[in-house]
């Protein structure tokens, strides 16, 4: 059974920090893509971040050079550091991963309200 467990979501001022987590269960993860999705209020879900397994990065533009995503395979968890935050981060966040694309398996997402 594969589980993507998300935490460290809540109520952040805009210019403050969060860090989410996400642990996985059920996969190989050392050898798995993990990713990080956003969907806000009246949006479609957007890959924000993502990291492979030999750790390369990708980042949205909205969120590069404020957000960072890392892994620990020892931990079988992904982060998500989430710095300068601005209202429009507000969402809900989503732990997924993949071997091949499309992203395969999802967590249940956390919230992230950012207060102006």
């Amino acid at each position: 059974q594969v589980q993507l467990v998300e935490s460290g979501g809540g109520l952040v001022q805009a210019g403050g920090s969060l860090r989410l987590s996400c642990a996985a269960s059920g996969i190989i993860f050392s050898i798995y893509t993990m990713g990080w999705y956003r969907q806000a209020p009246g949006k479609q879900r957007e890959l924000v971040a993502s990291i492979t397994s030999s750790g390369s990065t990708n980042y949205a533009d909205s969120v590069k050079d404020r957000f960072t995503i890392s892994r620990d395979n020892a931990k079988n968890t992904v982060y998500l550091q989430m710095n300068f935050l601005k209202a429009d981060d507000t969402a809900v966040y989503y732990c997924a991963t993949r071997l091949h694309i499309p992203y395969d398996y999802w967590g249940q997402g956390t919230q992230v309200t950012v207060a102006s």
